[in-house]
């Protein structure tokens, strides 16, 4: 059996990836924090060196943006230490490390899709500490994949799609931001990219490089509510008035980019993966939500 070691096992990605229906002979080993610690640089190093694992996939993240711009330490050891700890300890065994990064690497000035190899330029306490992680995992082992993704979304865990629909079963009108611009990514297909990404690694022992992951197509926040609701609204949804505003109107306290649109071209060139719309993929995180309230 071929066992792939994942962290963040409770989140939304880690969730999908325990759910993913794998080739006979694979199985996904789900670690949350209770089993394993990512403050715990030596948990890490005596884990990965537990057993013959295939791989390592490290779904795991420090993803409260907000709260990282006074929490930047914490937000570091999870982001950046302990990437850097899977890698050492990969490159050790000898197996490929898959590590998860984000679109707020970027500074989101570029018009048009981010290609995995523009410029970085993080604005942010978050987007800096997920791009210190990557660079450990680039540095630190040489059989890697770095995928990058954003606005993930499921039919569990906290994302827009369910706070939307929380918000807009309580209020009438909802203000959302129209100028931040992006491409929603269902956990479940990023799972399955995943899962395929890190068979490759472990076929071809010389693969590593970065690529992007989210759903086809484009939108806005606003759009994406927009999508939400009118999706809904086939399941009895709530049907709230929605007006499109600045990013200014909404001050936080990390800056987002304006810009998160990430180009697929390397990933359908290496693996053939073609991702889907991201309307597709929201109708299926909509139909999972509904049939858990009606069961």
């Amino acid at each position: 059996m071929k066992q792939i070691l994942v962290t963040g096992a409770k989140g939304q990605l880690g969730t999908e990836l325990r759910r993913a229906v794998l080739p006979e002979g694979w199985e996904v080993v789900g670690f949350g924090s209770a089993e394993l610690d990512l403050n715990d640089l030596q948990a890490i190093a005596t884990t990965v060196a537990s057993r013959k694992w295939a791989a390592v996939i490290n779904a795991a993240a420090y993803t409260a943006v907000d709260r990282a711009e006074s929490d930047v330490v914490a937000a570091w050891q999870v982001n950046a230490l302990a990437p850097a700890a899977f890698a050492a300890a990969c490159q050790a065994a000898d197996i490929p490390l898959i590590q998860v990064s984000t679109d707020y690497v970027f500074d989101g000035e570029k018009p048009g899709s981010w290609e995995v190899d523009d410029p970085v330029g993080p604005r942010s306490v978050y987007g800096a500490s997920k791009l210190g992680g990557e660079l450990a995992v680039r540095t630190g082992c040489h059989r890697h994949a770095i995928v990058r993704t954003s606005w993930v979304v499921s039919a569990h865990g906290a994302n827009f799609v369910k706070t939307m629909l929380r918000v807009g079963a309580e209020r009438d009108q909802l203000k959302v931001v129209d100028d931040q611009h992006g491409a929603p990514t269902s956990a479940h297909d990023l799972a399955a990219a995943l899962i395929q990404i890190a068979r490759r690694l472990v076929e071809v022992p010389n693969l590593q490089g970065t690529w992007h992951f989210s759903n086809a197509g484009e939108t806005s926040w606003y759009g994406f509510a927009r999508a939400i609701f009118d999706q809904a609204g086939a399941h009895g949804g709530p049907a709230p008035e929605l007006l499109p505003i600045a990013s200014a109107d909404y001050p936080v306290p990390a800056r987002r980019p304006a810009n998160s649109l990430l180009s697929h071209a390397a990933l359908t060139r290496d693996f053939g993966i073609v991702p889907r719309p991201w309307t597709e993929a929201l109708s299926d995180i909509l139909a999972e939500l509904y049939r858990k309230t009606k069961s």
